[in-house]
């Protein structure tokens, strides 16, 4: 295995890792309007995720400078082509992070409601775009001989690609709700308990339809690998609904992680040696080898990435064990509560 092969399983590495990390937060994000039905029920779900969504988010800033610096040529054509639709994934990253932070910031009903309903827009709207993206890579664009992507944003908007954008959503509310049994008490718990059975059963169902769909439109299923992993993909979330069942709820998380990483597998296992497939002519696809960086670049990332990369695992570990405990509220926020005068920082 050179280094080109290398750096992609990388970056594959590094959007598995983000899905899988990021994914549960954007799920919290999209329930909180529906679980919590008061502010302080509200709080408390947030509140299970501010530890770690900032930081979830860098495994997608890694992604991006990672293909910058190792496949130029797919960092330019993808993000030019890409503009419009990154775009407003930025725009709402930068909204998701300003609504968890100033939501509590001003003891207004008003106030808290539009920052809410701002986070739970924009907790669904990242991961549908950035889905329609990545399928996007493998239905097929617009690039011609010059490695130029010469289409539109509604080029990208496929039927199959606005499609695994809905179901990925699906998958993230499911993946939200069972994080929700791991760190809730009480009442809470229980309604999502109930919301992670029947969004399971959900993504259950949305998930056979985009296998159906992932084998008329593209080519996931001419690899072996590809095909076994999806495979994996499909029983580890069958197994994560059945252990959801049972309330073995860290397992049935362990086991939605395993699905979501399998999945990312599979799409890049069937992308390789291609990193966008040419919708114009497949001899036109940009490809691991003919827009990659110099191997001497290749080589000092490579030897940077294998220093780092243990280090922000470690940090990744230890802060989900500091942060391990269920949520509770003090007796404190609930005087403040009773009196108006609650603050989101007092739960």
């Amino acid at each position: 295995m050179g280094l080109n092969e290398l750096w992609f399983i990388l970056i594959a590495v590094l959007f598995a890792g983000f899905f899988f990390l990021e994914g549960f937060d954007f799920g919290v994000g999209m329930l909180m309007q529906w679980l919590g039905h008061n502010d302080t029920e509200k709080n408390m779900i947030i509140h299970s995720i501010e530890p770690f969504w900032g930081a979830n988010e860098v495994w997608l800033l890694t992604a991006g400078g990672a293909m910058f610096a190792a496949f130029p040529g797919w960092y330019a054509t993808m993000f030019s082509g890409y503009y419009s639709a990154l775009f407003l994934v930025l725009a709402a990253l930068i909204i998701r992070g300003v609504a968890i932070d100033f939501r509590g910031r001003v003891d207004k009903p008003g106030w808290h409601k539009t920052w809410n309903l701002l986070l739970g827009i924009t907790s669904l709207l990242i991961p549908f775009l950035l889905a329609v993206a990545l399928a996007s890579l493998l239905v097929g664009v617009p690039i011609n001989a010059e490695k130029e992507y010469v289409g539109n944003l509604f080029d990208l908007l496929s039927p199959p690609a606005l499609f695994y954008g809905l179901d990925l959503v699906i998958f993230f509310i499911y993946h939200g709700a069972v994080f929700l049994t791991l760190k809730l008490q009480g009442e809470l718990l229980e309604r999502a308990y109930i919301t992670a059975i029947r969004t399971g059963r959900l993504a259950l169902v949305t998930a056979v339809i985009v296998g159906v769909v992932a084998a008329l439109t593209t080519n996931v299923f001419t690899s072996p690998v590809s095909v076994a992993l999806t495979l994996a993909g499909a029983l580890a979330l069958l197994l994560s609904y059945v252990c959801m069942r049972r309330r073995h709820s860290g397992l049935a998380f362990t086991l939605n992680g395993v699905s979501i990483i399998a999945i990312i597998a599979a799409l890049f296992t069937a992308l390789f040696p291609r990193v966008m497939v040419s919708s114009i002519n497949e001899s036109f696809s940009l490809t691991i080898y003919n827009i990659s960086s110099s191997p001497y670049t290749l080589k000092v990332m490579t030897i940077v990435a294998l220093t780092l990369i243990p280090v922000v695992l470690l940090y990744t570990a230890w802060a989900y064990y500091v942060f391990r405990s269920r949520i509770t509220v003090s007796p404190e926020y609930l005087q403040q509560e009773r009196i108006g005068y609650a603050s989101e920082t007092s739960v």
